[in-house]
Order: C-alpha cells, then structure tokens, then sequence
C-alpha cells in the first residue's frame, strides 16, 4: 500500500517552483521590486556586489539561480571572487558569432525583444498603451528628428544574461549624454504599470553614424533597479547616480561590429534607434529572445 503524501511533502523542484510563481505574480513583483527603497537598494546591492569573497559569492549565485536561469557554462571564467565579477563575466571566444552579413545590424546584447516597430512622429511606446516621448528619453539637449519616422527596439537583459553590450555595426561613437534618474524596475510589469518610465530612469544616449552609408544610430542604455552604473570603454568612465547629470560627453571612437562597447553592472534594458528605410530582421518581434551578433534590422537599400 503506497503511503498517502502530505501537501506540504513536496519535492523541492516543486516547491521551488511554487516560490517563483508566487515571486512572479504581478502584484506581488510589484510591490518587491518598486515599493521599496529603489537607490539605497541600489547602492547597497553595488557595494555587496563587490565584496571579494569565493565563499559569499558562491552562496550569493546559489542564490541567485533559485529565481534565475543563471547558465554559466559559455562565461570565462566560471569561477568568481565577487558577484561583480560575475555580473560583468566575459564569455569564451566563439560563444556569440557575429553576422557577416554587412546589410545587417547584430544585435548589441542578449537580450528579450520588448516593444518594437515604427516612432510615430515623436512617440514610441514601453509597452501596449504607455508611449513616451523621444524628448523626454534623450534629454533636452539632443536633436531627435533623425529618429522620427524611424524604427525602434527594446532590448531586455534580465539578471541571469550576459551584460556586455557590443556595436552593432562598423560605427563612430561621436556623444554620450549621461542623464541621472531613478532605478525603476524594468521589466513588463513595471512597464504596463509605469507611465514613461524609461524616461524617468538614469540613461545614457550613445550617438554616432555607421560607417556604411553614414546612417545615424542611437542606442540608450537605462538603468533599474539594482542596476545603476555603465561602463563605457570609448569614455573609460563608469557612469553612476552619484555622478549627477545631465553630462554631455563629446568622444570620437571608432568601434567594429562586434566590438566590446562597455556593460551593466547586472541587468537592464538597451534600446536601439535607427532612420526611415531600415526594416526588422526576420524573428524580430515583442517576446523573442536574441543573442549578442544575431540579426536585429537590415539596412536600407543601396546603403
């Protein structure tokens, strides 16, 4: 006779699962992760993320992969001394191939397609029902009619992806405008729940021309919760709350499709902006996933 199981006898798979659900119900993730102290968590989550200890950072990813996909199997190296060094983790050469297709624009960054498509005028939207104003996400010192009519992409990097961004294509970086702000959640959420928060975020707008056809192209890293410091290879600067803005960064790099463009210390969002004529690659739409290199939009024509 097979003995009766209790409710609570579950295995621990499936009640892990019970506690993800519960994490993930929307009410509930809302309230964990905006009605709370968002900047001090912030700053408390920088300073314990660099604590060099193997034993606390190997109890903080054990952690972390309960509520996380967290796959390290592709990261070099795979052993760390601070969460940091985790969060910001290169990969083994090879383990993101680059399109070669020099009418395609690669995808900057692992990442979940958010909302995409067309900037009707000068509105584009985080979510179904909630636009923003290309203004209000560049700050009032840029120049956003290149943009206007153009096409957009969300990129979301949750926590368990790879957080360094790279050039989409043959590119100089010519301005960065730093913009501080708060550390709203980004995920879909917070977005169906938050008007224009992408505008309320700390930011940065990376400008610059690609190198075929001398197309312009813009890509805004915003900032979350947890999540408030960039690094920017071109700058050698770590851009940060305490650093207060709006900062106008003139710079003139030359960056290769592929080449390292800086990282999150752990997870956001990167949205990419191009002009009138590009289209969306095939795959390209709200809930895909796409990996650093894949094709994000084809070029124009002729370009």
């Amino acid at each position: 006779m097979n003995p009766v199981t209790k409710p609570t006898d579950q295995p621990p798979a499936s009640r892990l699962g019970a506690l993800r659900r519960l994490v993930m119900h929307e009410d509930l993730n809302f309230l964990l992760t905006n009605r709370v102290p968002r900047i001090a968590l912030t700053r408390f989550m920088g300073w314990y993320s660099q604590i060099r200890s193997p034993l606390l950072t190997r109890l903080s990813i054990a952690v972390w992969r309960l509520f996380a996909d967290l796959d390290l199997r592709d990261a070099r190296p795979r052993r760390y001394a601070s969460l940091h060094e985790c969060f910001v983790r290169e990969l083994e050469p090879g383990a993101r191939p680059i399109d070669p297709d020099p009418d395609v624009l690669a995808s900057p960054c692992d990442a979940i397609v958010g909302a995409c498509g067309t900037v009707e005028g000068t509105q584009v939207f985080q979510a179904k029902g909630f636009p923003y104003r290309l203004g209000d996400l560049f700050g009032p010192s840029q120049d956003t009619t290149p943009f206007q009519g153009g096409l957009y992409v969300t990129l979301r990097l949750t926590s368990a992806m790879y957080h360094r961004f790279h050039a989409p294509h043959d590119l100089r970086l010519q301005h960065v405008t730093h913009l501080a702000g708060d550390t709203w959640n980004v995920n879909p959420i917070a977005l169906a729940r938050v008007q224009r928060l992408f505008c309320r975020n700390e930011r940065a707008v990376l400008r610059g021309r690609l190198e075929r056809g001398g197309h312009a192209i813009a890509l805004v890293p915003v900032a979350a919760i947890l999540v408030a410091s960039l690094r920017l290879h071109a700058l050698d600067l770590l851009l940060h709350r305490r650093w207060p803005g709006p900062h106008e960064l003139p710079c003139d790099a030359h960056l290769a499709k592929g080449q390292e463009m800086g990282w999150f210390q752990h997870g956001s969002t990167i949205i990419v902006f191009v002009p009138a004529g590009f289209a969306l690659a095939p795959g390209i739409e709200a809930g895909a996933r796409i990996r650093m290199g894949q094709a994000l939009m084809r070029l124009p024509a002729g370009s």
